[in-house]
């Protein structure tokens, strides 16, 4: 390992390409940071990279970018005879070097002959995946670290379907990267005629609000009185969310601190809606305006959190399961109401989220079909059922990880979407003086309660990454039978694509090759782990289920520390 990161640093401080700013940064990094930059190639994975920023061959830089561009005009060029004149749709989020990486993915696919889109700033993901559709491109490139800190970015790509690229269809992409020279010698291959940049006019950001505003089911419910406090963690979603807020009538104070579009995200302690820490600011504003709801959308907008003022006369935060449960069972039952709820209707969700939000799929007749981790699958499903021309009928789609999808106008969770039809349930509710942890407890009298955690330890460097791999082997290999004191019921191991009772019988899991083991207790609780396909470090997916909450929280954490003590893992 430490020839490989010698030789790579060696290659970077010795190379003319690279600045004398980049260089005097490598030679005083530590050994533990010049381990972590250069012990491998960034991974472009089935969510594209996403690393810190700077130089090395570990980290998102103008040279990692280009050769990540050139591969995927190369794999487009590859797949459409016309991918010249479709072109590629471009966005960015507001990160430093966002717009820079942007600007230089469009001059490289110019190089190669193809055409590019470009909005004039940044614009939000969900808006990324409705542009690709919107001008028929053949694919999409979304510069974004979605909520991870300021000192990372990231780069996604998107198919023809506005749908970021599912494993089948990017392992040639994959294959076409890893047959190029490296990062500091790669240079595109110059077409005849070059192609165009083009920037979009408005009518995008005109139609797409418009989308999203058609997503409404009860849009003439009396807002007088009901106040929204808004934040966009200084990311992309404010003009549109404003826009969509006051078009639709509702009251908003938007967090004005954290509205400015600050890659040093200047004005919160996180830009991540999964943690407390992004809830401090918005909080003290709804208690000075005593509002009724938060909602806020990460840094690139797809994904959203909720907050609220709840019937103890706090406010209080949903889990991502928790938010999306009330959505969903207020989306249905409206639907229903309306008549509007399809017969053939199915509900799209991970093999990590809640049972709950099956549960009550199942009550309104719904179908569920759950994927491995990551919006992709789902948008892809939504594509297959589309081009087969027969299939159920979408009605909502999520994740546990705080992106939901109304409407299939885009391939990605939109997290405005999401916003606008919480804030419409807050409605529903408070004209019904009913609070959201009351509305949400007669949920769990309904349905069971469902206590869910999902805990992170981080693995930086090679040794972090071998340390992942043996913890994921020993599972594999040896899968516990007890946790807790519950007993295993089976074993579903992804990577092998098997799922093993304990009574000895097996069958496939169905799904794509992962790296995932979900171990499932008999009384139907569960625990999942699996490596993060973005970042340095292993998710503990945890669900504690009983019929009522006595003690029901401590045990879904005694679960994750006794796994974790068995497996060896600190933190």
């Amino acid at each position: 390992m430490k020839s490989i990161v010698n030789e790579n640093y060696e290659r970077w401080v010795n190379s003319p390409k690279v600045s004398k700013e980049d260089k005097e940064t490598i030679r005083k990094m530590s050994q533990k940071d010049k381990d972590d930059a250069f012990f491998q190639d960034i991974e472009f994975g089935t969510a594209g990279m996403r690393g810190v920023i700077g130089p090395g061959t570990n980290r998102m830089n103008e040279f990692t970018v280009k050769k990540a561009t050139i591969a995927f005009g190369m794999f487009l060029l590859e797949k459409f005879p016309d991918a010249k004149t479709k072109g590629v749709a471009i966005s960015h989020d507001n990160r430093f070097f966002s717009r820079q990486f942007t600007l230089e993915s469009a001059r490289l696919l110019n190089e190669l002959g193809i055409k590019a889109y470009i909005f004039d700033s940044l614009r939000p993901t969900p808006e990324l995946s409705y542009a690709v559709r919107y001008v028929k491109a053949a694919g999409g490139i979304m510069i974004t670290a979605s909520h991870n800190p300021k000192q990372y970015n990231g780069y996604k790509v998107y198919d023809e379907n506005g749908c970021q690229l599912v494993p089948d269809k990017i392992k040639r992409l994959v294959e076409i990267i890893a047959s190029l020279p490296d990062e500091l010698t790669v240079e595109p291959t110059l077409a005849p005629t070059q192609g165009t940049t083009s920037q979009f006019d408005e009518k995008i950001d005109d139609d797409y609000v418009k989308e999203v505003e058609g997503v409404q089911i009860n849009p003439d419910l009396p807002k007088k009185g009901f106040k929204i406090v808004y934040t966009p963690q200084h990311g992309t979603s404010y003009e549109n969310a404003m826009r969509v807020f006051k078009d639709c009538g509702y009251g908003v104070i938007p967090v004005t601190k954290q509205c400015t579009h600050d890659p040093n995200f200047g004005g919160t302690l996180s830009p991540n809606p999964e943690t407390a820490e992004s809830f401090i600011e918005p909080i003290k504003l709804a208690e000075q305006v005593k509002a009724n709801i938060i909602v806020m959308t990460d840094p690139d907008g797809d994904r959203c959190g909720v907050g609220y003022l709840s019937s103890k006369g706090k406010y209080e935060r949903f889990t991502g399961n928790q938010s999306a449960a009330l959505l969903m069972d207020y989306i249905f039952n409206a639907r229903k109401e309306k008549g509007t709820l399809s017969k053939d209707g199915v509900m799209y969700d991970t093999i990590v989220t809640s049972d709950l939000g099956r549960k009550i799929a199942h009550s309104y007749g719904i179908k569920n079909e759950s994927f491995l981790t990551g919006f992709k699958y789902i948008g892809d499903r939504i594509d297959h059922y589309e081009k087969l021309g027969k299939g159920p009928h979408f009605e909502f789609g999520y994740e546990e990880s705080y992106g939901c999808l109304i409407q299939p106008f885009v391939r990605d969770k939109d997290g405005i979407q999401a916003i606008l039809l919480y804030c419409e349930m807050a409605l529903y509710y408070f004209l019904k003086k009913i609070p959201l942890d009351v509305a949400y407890r007669n949920l769990e009298l309904k349905y069971g309660f469902h206590e869910t955690i999902t805990d992170s330890v981080y693995f930086e460097g090679s040794e972090g990454s071998a340390i992942m791999k043996k913890i994921m082997d020993e599972l594999h290999a040896n899968p516990p039978m007890e946790v807790a004191g519950l007993k295993v019921k089976e074993v579903q191991d992804y990577e092998k694509g098997t799922i093993v009772s304990s009574d000895g019988t097996t069958r496939p899991t169905g799904l794509e090759q992962a790296e995932v083991v979900k171990l499932i207790f008999d009384d139907t609780s569960w625990i999942a782990i699996r490596p993060s396909g973005t970042e340095p470090k292993c998710k503990f997916y945890v669900e504690a289920v009983a019929k009522d909450d006595a003690g029901l929280k401590e045990r879904a954490q005694k679960m994750v520390s006794e796994l974790k003590k068995d497996l060896g893992v600190r933190g």
